[in-house]
């Protein structure tokens, strides 16, 4: 299922979201991340690669919720660490951030396998 046209513009313009996970306990945390559009496609990516907990709350139960311009959007996170999905989530992060002197720590390359597809749920 897509995101419609209105959910990716708005995902597109904000800086940051939240995104809602659970942990296998069933207690739900909400971690603010970057989130970029490209081509139609949501991208995440955890800066603290595979040892960051929204992260591994949403590999291990992938229905999350995004928190954006005050919606909940129900989404499901997909593994992405192709090299095609990598630097479309790259090359987008580049373009988003560009001025933001944190936008190396996402491309380094423990990060890279962590890029995520957010697809609605």
């Amino acid at each position: 299922m897509a995101f419609s046209d209105e959910d990716l513009a708005a995902l597109a313009a904000e800086e940051e979201i939240e995104i809602e996970t659970r942990a296998a306990s069933g207690v739900t945390h909400r971690t603010t991340i970057w989130v970029v559009v490209d081509a139609g496609t949501v991208y995440v990516r955890s800066v603290k690669g595979d040892r960051g907990r929204w992260y591994l709350e949403a590999v291990s139960d992938p229905e999350v919720v995004i928190h954006v311009d005050g919606r909940r959007l129900p989404a499901r996170a997909v593994s992405a660490p192709d090299p095609l999905n990598v630097e479309a989530c790259s090359a987008a992060l580049r373009t988003k951030y560009r001025a933001d002197p944190a936008l190396r720590t996402m491309l380094r390359e423990n990060t890279l396998p962590t890029t995520l597809r957010l697809e609605a749920a």
